[in-house]
């Protein structure tokens, strides 16, 4: 059970750095499952669209009032005159009643300011305040708490926690709370508290950087973009995931230079991940301006992630100039093959008649077998009967190398191609090979006529390994046809 509660503080652990801390060590037993919930640590990246509602996982802090575990931390000093009050406002914490709390830890560090717990006091105050939505005096108690304690323990996470409020009363349009994140978004604030854990990531919200960065979603982009401006002007290494952070806010806000600041980031900034972030977020602009931005990365870069974002991003503006874009690039035998092969890919994801008739065309002119197998599957992919019949063409096409020619006939087959025509191959193929390939493409099938043409294969066939493929694939189905065939060939 207490490995559970352990686990269970873990996991709000993770989601929000400024819950207490547990002094107490996990025990032995613990640890595995302690290290498999840190390897949840992974998924960063788009899902900063839901930054705000994360401001909201404080809540996830009402799961360990059940658990209950500052109650076995140790006491400073069981003489010390604080004891009973710290004892009294941790149970109401714990409980849920956070309107007690806050007034006992409130009144622990009103009349006993010189003790070492004073300062924490008002940090758990602020944060009983905060959950009763109280926000202006929970502020006014952690602006207390940074003039007078610099010590306190829980100084770090009170100004992230003060982030968070701020945010909260900048949206309900408290002035002073809109300048304070103004303040502390700013790339350099010298009264800042110093972290100690390196450099701050861009989803690491108990950075008070960070949290002021979020902040700044709540305001209007004439007030923000020149704040944005000044973080992303920054190309130290250590800001990088302040930039990150940046240039998704600004991707938000629809002012005038959205366009030009995202530009300039993916064209100069020095971080090759803030370079692509910013290209990605420029597809979500959808402009004329921003396709002409993408173009010109696409041509003059020569980073071939920022490059794949770009095709990415172009594939992502439903508009013609787009598509032109990604066609021409397809055939630009300059360019690197890995790259035509993603814009093949995505021009079959837009399965357009232009599209389609443009990667029928392209087949002939690529020599390389990827490029030849990727314009193969783009096409499956887009469906319909124009295509169905190009891909079984490819299959009959004896010119054609027996490789493409196979897997044509594959994605014919999955792709929900005439079965009466694939049944009709079998017969007209010579190659062993492309036998051996519809054999397959039979299996994959449920209609009846395909388990009908495996039994016949099954039975009738004259090539001994062709036969056994058949025998092989009727092994695998469900149907009580195939098991009877296969009781009348070991038992004829």
């Amino acid at each position: 059970m207490q490995a559970m509660y352990l686990m269970v503080a873990a996991v709000v652990g993770m989601q929000h750095p400024v819950v207490p801390r547990v002094v107490v060590p996990a025990p032995a037993h613990a640890q595995p499952a302690l290290a498999a919930l840190n390897a949840l640590d992974a998924l960063g990246a788009l899902d900063a669209l839901n930054a705000l509602e994360g401001l909201n996982v404080l809540d996830a802090l009402d799961a360990l009032d059940v658990v209950g575990p500052w109650d076995s931390a140790p006491l400073q000093d069981e003489q010390d005159p604080t004891d009973s009050l710290w004892r009294a406002a941790r149970r109401a914490f714990n409980r849920g009643d956070y309107a007690s709390a806050g007034k006992l830890y409130a009144d622990l560090a009103r009349r006993y300011p010189d003790v070492a717990r004073a300062g924490d006091a008002l940090y758990w105050a602020a944060f009983a305040l905060y959950k009763n939505d109280n926000l202006d005096h929970a502020r006014g108690l952690l602006v207390t708490q940074q003039e007078r304690y610099p010590k306190a323990a829980t100084r770090r996470d009170g100004y992230a926690l003060l982030a968070r409020i701020q945010t909260a009363l900048a949206k309900q349009g408290d002035s002073e709370a809109a300048a304070w994140l103004t303040r502390y978004a700013q790339p350099a604030q010298p009264a800042q508290p110093v972290s100690t854990r390196g450099c701050p990531d861009e989803d690491d919200e108990d950075d008070v950087r960070v949290a002021a960065l979020n902040g700044l979603l709540q305001m209007d982009a004439t007030n923000a973009l020149p704040i944005l401006k000044k973080v992303l002007a920054k190309r130290d290494g250590c800001s990088a995931g302040l930039r990150r952070k940046a240039v998704f806010i600004v991707s938000q806000k629809h002012g005038g230079e959205t366009e030009d600041i995202l530009l300039d980031v993916a064209r100069n900034d020095p971080d090759s991940e803030v370079r692509q972030q910013a290209v990605f977020w420029l597809s979500q602009v959808g402009s004329d301006r921003a396709v002409t931005a993408l173009d010109s990365i696409l041509r003059s870069s020569t980073d071939p992630e920022l490059q794949e974002k770009a095709i990415f991003a172009l594939s992502q503006i439903h508009n013609a100039r787009a598509a032109q874009i990604l066609r021409d690039y397809a055939t630009n035998e300059r360019a690197s093959d890995e790259a035509r092969e993603k814009a093949i890919f995505w021009l079959g994801q837009q399965r357009s008649p232009e599209n389609a008739a443009f990667l029928r065309g392209l087949y002939a002119k690529v020599t390389g077998e990827d490029l030849k197998e990727k314009v193969i599957f783009s096409l499956s992919q887009m469906g319909g009967a124009d295509n169905g019949r190009w891909l079984m063409d490819i299959a009959l096409n004896e010119r054609e190398p027996v490789e493409m020619r196979k897997k044509a006939l594959f994605w014919a087959g999955q792709t929900g191609g005439n079965l009466e025509q694939l049944v009709g191959l079998y017969d007209r193929m010579q190659d062993q090979e492309m036998k051996e390939q519809l054999i397959f493409v039979y299996s994959q099938r449920h209609e009846a006529a395909a388990l009908d043409q495996l039994i016949r294969i099954a039975k009738t066939e004259q090539d001994k390994e062709l036969r056994k493929k058949a025998i092989f694939w009727l092994g695998q189905s469900h149907d009580p046809r195939a098991a009877q065939v296969l009781l009348e060939i070991i038992n004829p």
